[in-house]
């Protein structure tokens, strides 16, 4: 099993993203998680259904974030995939046996993570994490159900994320079995689709320097 859980966006400026993507798309915040200053980071979740929209945003120098960030020239732009999966440590094992090295790893009573080096995937941070219970998530706190609204959004329906060689980034993820509900364009604009409640309102854009959210 292989699903999308939880898309990650890099921002300059932590509460200005945070609060397009609330008061635009009616998201709210279950959580800020103070494990990522680990990375140098401060950060938001937001609850769609079961899955997340998670923004970072760098509080010291050097970190991976901000250096995307400059590399991109952006205010905002894609930055990691988060999946569930039911078979960590096999998928793990195909993966450092092929040279994909891991940056991060955790392990905790409710959830595992991996997260993959970026330079031997492409495209973006993956991070690999399977839960205890299954559909559990520890990252986004010990509230989220109670903000899983559906008024305006269910779920999140695909990452489009933007790369200097689409099909070489997408030939990595199918050889890992991970080109799962993400996909890889040329250019700088990425796109995370949410899946519309009123489908009147499929078609709606919120944009955020490299990050278009749409409507589906």
């Amino acid at each position: 099993m292989l699903r999308l859980r939880q898309v990650v966006v890099a921002a300059r400026d932590l509460d200005d993203t945070v609060r397009q993507l609330c008061q635009g798309l009616g998201l709210t915040v279950c959580f800020n998680d103070p494990g990522v200053a680990e990375f140098g980071l401060h950060n938001a979740l937001l609850t769609v259904g079961d899955q997340f929209i998670e923004v970072v945003s760098p509080i010291t120098d050097g970190t991976a974030a901000g250096r995307v960030l400059d590399r991109r020239q952006a205010a905002v732009t894609a930055y990691m995939v988060m999946f569930e999966v039911d078979d960590l440590d096999a998928r793990m094992a195909t993966l450092t046996e092929s040279g994909v090295r891991t940056v991060w790893s955790g392990d905790f009573d409710m959830i595992r993570g991996r997260h993959l080096h970026p330079a031997d995937i492409g495209g973006a941070i993956v991070s690999l994490d399977e839960t205890h219970p299954a559909g559990s998530w520890l990252w986004a706190g010990p509230k989220w159900k109670a903000h899983a609204d559906n008024t305006i959004v269910t779920s999140i329906a695909g990452y489009t994320i933007a790369v200097d060689d689409p099909d070489s980034v997408t030939a990595r993820w199918s050889k890992f079995g991970l080109n799962h509900a993400v996909r890889f364009v040329r250019g700088t604009q990425s796109e995370i689709e949410l899946t519309a409640t009123d489908r009147s309102a499929v078609g709606t854009v919120l944009t955020l320097d490299q990050v278009t959210v749409r409507l589906v």
